[in-house]
């Protein structure tokens, strides 16, 4: 017991912030979901589409879930081009990164593009856009990090 009759132990701390990874070219989705995560979700959020980054963010442990884009047009890995598909298998390819949750996001919603995805690359999740339902992209979200 400190002097004012309060044990040290007392202090009711938060937990830390979940952290949302959002792999994503598109600057104006990545503003809208870090923007939905954030003020509706209480999230942290993190976005790259440096995959580099994305490799070394996934590997530090410092992130819940990632949101990731299949297309990014614009990502390059040792030299070579790659999408978020490609960008997934390794993560899950990675005893490091392996258990971390994936969920693809991505406007290509063709009948059996959901089940096709999620089997090429190994995600743990799929939302397509545009997110027009904000509580359940948070609660889509929300569902894939552990407590």
């Amino acid at each position: 017991m400190t002097n004012n009759g309060y044990s040290n132990f007392a202090v009711l701390t938060k937990p830390p912030m979940k952290t949302v990874l959002i792999v994503e070219d598109d600057m104006i989705n990545a503003r809208v979901f870090s923007k939905i995560l954030t003020k509706r979700g209480g999230l942290a959020v993190k976005h790259t589409e440096n995959v580099d980054e994305v490799i070394q963010i996934a590997e530090s442990g410092e992130i819940d879930v990632i949101l990731m884009d299949v297309s990014l047009s614009h990502s390059v890995y040792q030299g070579k081009p790659v999408d978020g598909i490609r960008i997934t298998q390794m993560l899950k390819a990675n005893s490091s990164t392996a258990a971390l949750p994936i969920i693809l996001v991505t406007a290509h919603a063709m009948d059996g593009d959901r089940e096709n995805f999620l089997q090429q690359s190994g995600a743990d999740g799929y939302i397509s856009k545009p997110i027009v339902d904000h509580q359940k992209f948070v609660d889509d979200v929300k569902a894939m990090i552990s407590d």
